[in-house]
């Protein structure tokens, strides 16, 4: 599959791979505090997306949980066996899904042709019956329903592998 960067070029895939959608166009959102204030209430698991690497950047990760859970690094390597994960850069996020910060999303694995991004997804939110995602940017988000979701990842080659996300303690 080739790079998808434009809005319309993944709407497109979507409608070409009959994934039906709903489309909200809203200001620029960088976190997640920001799209809860900005996103209008739709139908659908609200996430939050890390892009993550191993100590040694081997490994390159997309984690997709819920945006109100607070992920512990730690010992979500130790359930993977991934050592030392951390935020990547913006240049391995560009490099390896064609995004900027901000615009992370399942839906940039179309952008992984070399299968080099490992996808982790929370119980939860797999369970939910339809996610929001961005759109390879950062200014819309679609509500995609479970079926739609699997199609896509079976379409892109990529594996859904569904954990229990460990949450880190509250802030002290």
């Amino acid at each position: 599959m080739d790079t998808i960067a434009p809005l319309a070029d993944i709407c497109a895939l979507l409608e070409k791979l009959g994934i039906r959608y709903q489309r909200s166009d809203h200001a620029a959102v960088y976190t997640c505090d920001e799209a809860t204030q900005i996103v209008p209430t739709l139908p659908g698991a609200r996430t939050k997306n890390l892009f993550l690497r191993d100590k040694k950047g081997r490994r390159h990760l997309l984690v997709v949980a819920a945006q109100d859970k607070r992920i512990d690094l730690r010992k979500l390597g130790e359930v993977i066996d991934a050592k030392g994960l951390m935020l990547a850069s913006d240049e391995r996020l560009a490099r390896y899904l064609d995004v900027t910060p901000g615009a992370v999303s399942l839906l940039a694995l179309c952008n992984d042709a070399a299968h080099g991004v490992e996808l982790y997804v929370d119980r939860d939110v797999w369970a939910a019956d339809a996610i929001l995602a961005h759109p390879l940017v950062n200014t819309a988000t679609l509500v995609i329903g479970h079926d739609g979701l699997e199609r896509f990842l079976r379409e892109t080659g990529h594996r859904a592998r569904v954990i229990e996300m460990p949450e880190a303690p509250p802030p002290s």
